[in-house]
């Protein structure tokens, strides 16, 4: 079977048409059409119901939905292991929001190399809608998220809580009240719990839509919001931001997701690898807050994130730290945690 005429069956289940199918697909609706038509008489069953308002699965449909995604997973992987780079056994491919990168999944990668370095990893940047997308039909083995929604055949398991924080650079301001306030989009669950605890909030002067711009948006030019209590921490110990007294504090935690039908030893070794570097992140937390002062006096701008720069190598040379004093001491080999500066530096 083509495998493209069951990744458009996904396409279609997943967007509800087939002219949405065609969007996301970038074909022209009669390609949608011809590939179903050529999928049923393979299938010598109808596996769409067509009406009005979108199309619903039939029974044999509804047989052919798992199988469907077992056909593209299985594809993918065996795409990724062919593609398998000399001197490496396995391939795996993993994405991550923007503002995870640094310092957690920067971590991970150091932990893989010391940990798995017979593993070739594939890393990208995306948006949690695209990158669930990808782990659905198999392009991803690994995705790490904020609020994940419910996808079938997807497992979702919480590696770590952030919490979301008010603060500012004025430590007069007592709310959102305040004109400079930036509204930054953590997504629904924000949004709901945000309008239960300011009803009377109106429109907002600046909306932004990633956390690190408007983070660094405040404290170059003064302002509030909510944002990771994590990364704010160098400005408060700096002094350039003050926690609003007061304030609810929102939970914003981090979790990955992968395919919950398939057994991967290499994605098992990943995940074993993002709990640890998580634990470990959870642990030097409150020695940065402590000791952060040193470093955000002289870094009055935003470097924690979304660069990969000193600030984040800093956190990641903490994790690392953690690590390697709670691995077992084994004379004949080295820590699986190496320091990020030796790994920066070649």
């Amino acid at each position: 079977m083509d495998i493209e005429l069951a990744r458009t069956f996904l396409t279609i289940v997943e967007t509800g048409s087939f002219v949405r199918a065609a969007e996301r697909l970038n074909v022209t609706q009669t390609t949608v059409s011809a590939r179903v038509r050529s999928l049923e008489e393979q299938l010598r069953r109808p596996v769409f119901m067509r009406n009005k308002s979108g199309s619903t699965l039939t029974a044999a449909g509804e047989q052919f939905l798992r199988f469907a995604r077992t056909l593209v997973q299985v594809w993918e992987r065996a795409r990724h292991q062919v593609s398998v780079p000399p001197g490496r056994r396995s391939m795996l491919a993993v994405g991550g929001e923007l503002s995870l990168w640094s310092p957690l999944l920067l971590a991970w990668m150091i932990w893989m190399r010391q940990s798995a370095s017979d593993v070739a990893l594939q890393t990208q940047v995306g948006l949690s809608e695209g990158l669930l997308r990808q782990v659905a039909d198999g392009t991803l083995d690994l995705a790490v998220v904020y609020a994940p929604r419910h996808w079938p055949g997807l497992k979702v398991e919480m590696l770590m809580e952030e919490k979301l924080v008010l603060v500012t650079t004025d430590p007069t301001v007592s709310g959102v009240s305040d004109p400079d306030y930036v509204y930054v989009d953590w997504g629904h669950d924000f949004a709901a719990h945000h309008g239960m605890s300011f009803p009377q909030f109106s429109n907002p002067g600046l909306f932004v839509g990633l956390g690190p711009l408007g983070l660094d948006y405040i404290v170059q030019l003064g302002g509030s919001g909510y944002f990771r209590q994590r990364a704010v921490r160098p400005h408060l110990a700096s002094g350039r931001l003050h926690v609003v007294p007061h304030a609810p504090e929102f939970t914003h935690s981090v979790y990955a997701i992968y395919s919950e039908g398939s057994e991967n030893d290499v994605r098992d070794i990943a995940l074993r690898g993002l709990r640890e570097v998580a634990k470990a992140e959870g642990s030097v937390a409150p020695d940065r807050a402590i000791a952060g002062s040193l470093e955000a006096i002289t870094a009055p701008s935003l470097r924690q994130e979304p660069d990969l720069g000193e600030e984040a190598l800093d956190q990641a040379e903490r994790v690392a730290t953690v690590l390697r004093d709670r691995a077992p001491t084994r004379a004949s080999k080295p820590s699986a945690v190496e320091s990020p500066r030796s790994e920066a530096a070649r």
